[in-house]
């Protein structure tokens, strides 16, 4: 039954993900060249229209729960470091204004979760992004979350704590709240020079989207440098993030999650300093 109610959320004629076939390989490839070409790759109109308005509807029921702060943070939501020059981007601080529906608020029958938990969904996100490891993120505030954003706001340049994150475009603001993001600007390394030109304005590297509500995009915010614009107007601009890793069990770092949902729970410090990976966070 459930299964039957996911069908009328995702536009499945469009997007045959649940199929095996051609038509699924060709689209699987297509959305292939565009991660390899930029580490994004957006698939429009993914969701049907009676899914955008149910999900809107779900955020707003839940808004209030939000966690809202407003804050200097750098792109890797760490204290500053005064033994590092000040040049560094790790000691470039920028105003962040945001707010986060924590997964916790979003039940089972829902249909921001009857998307995700669609039998054919975590199987075609794995093989776009040919991930061979490939898990739902284990943090109980994390997996499935709504950003919400209203005048005025927007998130300042910074990189995601997990390798891909997957979103889906809601309701826009009336103005404003464009995605950039320079394409995989870090890998092994930091690349701290090319990381401090996007933030003073004089990268070539940065691409601009501008999502539409139902809209899927795949991302690789681990490594790509990326920022929302700031909003104008009175409507708040809602986006559902479906968080996956390349490790078992994950959870966020103690700090970043307080900073993000505004508390922490066991599990957090229980895990805390386990990630595989050692870049900052």
């Amino acid at each position: 039954m459930a299964e039957q109610m996911t069908t009328d959320l995702i536009n499945l004629s469009r997007y045959p993900i649940h199929q095996d076939g051609p038509e699924r390989q060709q689209m699987i490839a297509h959305i292939r060249a565009q991660l390899a070409e930029t580490g994004c790759a957006v698939c429009k109109g993914f969701l049907t229209p009676k899914a955008i308005e149910q999900i809107t509807a779900e955020a707003e029921g839940v808004a209030h729960h939000a966690h809202k702060s407003f804050n200097r943070t750098n792109a890797y939501f760490t204290a500053d470091d005064p033994t590092l020059d000040s040049s560094d981007p790790r000691r470039r601080f920028f105003e962040r204004s945001n707010a986060f529906i924590p997964a916790d608020n979003f039940l089972s029958q829902g249909a921001l979760r009857q998307v995700h938990d669609f039998p054919a969904f975590d199987p075609f996100i794995k093989d776009c992004l040919q991930q061979k490891d490939f898990y739902r993120y284990a943090d109980p505030l994390a997996d499935v979350i709504v950003n919400m954003a209203e005048e005025g706001e927007g998130f300042p340049w910074h990189f995601d704590t997990n390798p891909f994150t997957i979103t889906l475009a809601i309701q826009n603001a009336e103005h404003g709240g464009a995605f950039e993001y320079a394409p995989d600007i870090r890998k092994e390394t930091e690349n701290f020079d090319e990381v401090t030109k996007v933030l003073d304005g004089t990268s070539d590297r940065v691409v601009r989207l501008n999502l539409e509500p139902g809209d899927l995009q795949l991302f690789k915010g681990r490594y790509s440098l990326h920022r929302v614009t700031p909003l104008k107007g009175r409507r708040p601009r809602y986006v559902a993030i479906f968080s996956y890793v390349d490790q078992p069990d994950m959870v966020g770092a103690p700090e970043r999650t307080r900073q993000l949902y505004g508390r922490v729970l066991p599990i957090h410090l229980e895990r805390a300093g386990l990630r595989g990976d050692a870049l900052v966070d």
